[in-house]
């Protein structure tokens, strides 16, 4: 994984998090621009998709548990996807609330795709 990309997904994600949150507790319902924060995500998700298939074949392998790194991000790319989805049936407030904690979760799934990719001494 590319730490600079990585931390950039972190943030973002917690951004769109937050800000699907208030919107959420503010009385929105999803909109454009809450979907929109959750597509952003999915696609940085994508993009860390290619690199993690890259990575390891440019000499920067995980020195964590593969498997484990790899559930991380399968059901990260798949957490949007099911939080839009809850999100077009259900036009409630709570499900832009659902948006912003699957983005916060979202973000702490990445952290913790990092640490296994880089700290743990396999």
């Amino acid at each position: 994984m590319i730490l600079w990309l990585t931390i950039a997904q972190i943030a973002i994600a917690a951004a769109a998090g937050v800000f699907c949150v208030t919107a959420g507790l503010a009385g929105r319902r999803p909109s454009d621009f809450t979907v929109g924060a959750l597509a952003v995500v999915e696609v940085l998700l994508i993009a860390q998709v290619v690199v993690a298939i890259v990575a390891p074949l440019t000499g920067n392998p995980p020195t964590g548990d593969p498997l484990e790194f790899w559930v991380y991000l399968v059901s990260a790319v798949l957490l949007p996807i099911g939080a839009v989805l809850w999100a077009l049936m259900e036009r409630s407030r709570w499900s832009t609330v659902i948006l912003g904690v699957a983005a916060v979760a979202i973000a702490i799934m990445l952290w913790r795709m990092q640490v296994i990719w880089s700290v743990q001494i396999a």
